[in-house]
């Protein structure tokens, strides 16, 4: 049974025998001997082989080249070397798997445009495993926050009828040709089907009946959309929870942020170090500001006439009505408070139909998260929980109310207050990696013009 480069490294003693496989990163060749800088993926930190020659597999010892694979045998010694407590003293190698000249990952540096167009080689690179390392880590981290609070975790549907977001901007599931696209009659499921862009429509019908519940899926949105923050394909992260309003929401969104920043920040592995070295050297500095402070609240109104009194000439216009942009958000939580800012009570037509009006009737118990160098991480609202100001909001939002005729049910049986959130997971990467591009932190990116692996 090999043990993992990860296990060797955190030895407290060395051992007689080990078995260990990897990739090799560097090696350093003399006549009596050859060292090996061996990893395997589990952690950012090589280890040392020292092969001799001679041993059982030495003969292939030219072949193992930055790239190749190799399968070793040997005993772990203390290393006399500065930076690394063990080495391997190898009894024996293995050639696994050759990598001929043209492995395109040399020892150099290289640009992430050219590491994006080899999407399949790149999780070899110190930087990138880092990074999928740690998109594992968060993943696991979600799951922990919410079941140590007992809530269940609800797979809801990829492929949907029902347009969350109400935009349009959802790719169409069909079997039919192109010349018989449009007979509905013909589809695979009766009617027009869509990948969905969240699965909160679907939560909350689960909420309404287990009380606290998460879904943690792909999610899809066709917006044309070039820019650094947006993917056609991505993942979210959907609490809904019954029985909870606005404030509730709020301090779940909050709790769940450090909850995250913090597991980060506790990171055993090195992959820390790497980003705030290579990637954003403040990075450590703004997570802890993040972990160790209250997030600011404040309304949509009072952020406006904060940003238009400013005296700061912005590329987008601010005006009430519509939507922050991200160098508003950026202002708010970099410049103006110093530290994240949940924005709540926006304004009822630039938001989805589920949002519960206020009793202002011109503002719905909406919230979004914003933190530094990102901007909005999470947005979320109190959903509606009137039948008639939901039926209301079906008419003038255009929606069919038969198409939603169950979610109306909700608030026709039973109805209660309930709240939820949607985290963009790439969104929470980038922060907490420093990433400054969301194809960075996806395995394999999906955006407009872009489909590769």
């Amino acid at each position: 049974m090999r043990t993992l480069i990860k296990q060797v490294l955190r030895r407290e003693e060395a051992a007689d025998t080990l078995h260990v496989a990897g990739w090799v990163r560097t090696k350093r060749d003399s006549k009596a001997f050859s060292f090996l800088e061996l990893n395997d993926g589990t952690c950012l930190a090589n280890l040392q082989v020292i092969a001799d020659a001679g041993i059982p597999g030495s003969e292939d010892l030219a072949k193992m080249s930055t790239g190749a694979s190799v399968e070793v045998h040997g005993r772990l010694i203390p290393s006399p070397a500065a930076g690394q407590k063990w080495e391997l003293q190898a009894t024996s190698v293995k050639l696994l798997g050759a990598a001929p000249d043209d492995y395109p990952l040399q020892k150099k540096g290289h640009s992430a445009e050219f590491l994006r167009s080899i999407a399949h080689l790149r999780p070899r690179t110190n930087l990138y495993g880092a990074v999928f390392r740690t998109r594992s880590r968060m993943a696991y981290a979600i799951h922990r926050f919410f079941q140590e609070r007992d809530f269940v975790y609800v797979h809801t549907p990829i492929i949907t009828a029902s347009d969350c977001e109400g935009a349009g901007e959802m790719f169409r599931v069909t079997t039919l040709p192109d010349d018989k696209a449009a007979r509905v009659e013909e589809e695979f499921f009766g009617k027009r089907a869509f990948l969905t862009v969240s699965g909160q429509l679907e939560g909350e019908s689960f909420a309404c009946a287990l009380s606290n519940i998460y879904t943690f899926g792909p999610t899809f949105r066709a917006e044309n959309s070039n820019t650094s923050r947006h993917a056609a394909e991505f993942w979210m992260v959907e609490p809904e929870v019954a029985f909870c309003d606005l404030d509730g929401d709020m301090d779940l969104a909050e709790s769940m942020v450090k909850f995250l920043v913090h597991e980060m920040l506790e990171n055993h592995e090195g992959d820390l170090d790497i980003f705030a070295k290579f990637v954003d050297k403040g990075l450590r500095e703004r997570l802890e500001f993040v972990a160790g402070r209250p997030f600011e609240r404040i309304s949509y109104t009072d952020a406006v006439e904060l940003l238009r009194n400013s005296g700061v000439s912005f590329q987008y216009p601010v005006e009430y009505g519509l939507n922050l942009q991200s160098e508003h958000e950026r202002w708010l939580t970099e410049q103006h408070f110093k530290k994240p800012v949940t924005v709540f009570n926006y304004p009822k037509e630039i938001k989805p139909f589920y949002m519960r009006l206020n009793d202002d009737d011109k503002t719905v118990t909406a919230m979004d998260v914003l933190v530094p160098g990102i901007g909005e991480i999470i947005g979320g609202s109190q959903r509606e929980e009137r039948l008639d100001v939901l039926l209301g909001n079906f008419a003038r939002a255009g929606l069919d109310a038969e198409t939603y005729g169950w979610y109306a049910d909700l608030r026709k049986y039973g109805s209660v207050p309930h709240a939820g959130f949607g985290l963009g997971f790439e969104r929470l990467l980038m922060f907490v990696t420093g990433m400054a591009n969301i194809r960075d932190v996806i395995p394999f990116a999906r955006t407009p013009g872009h489909c590769e692996f």
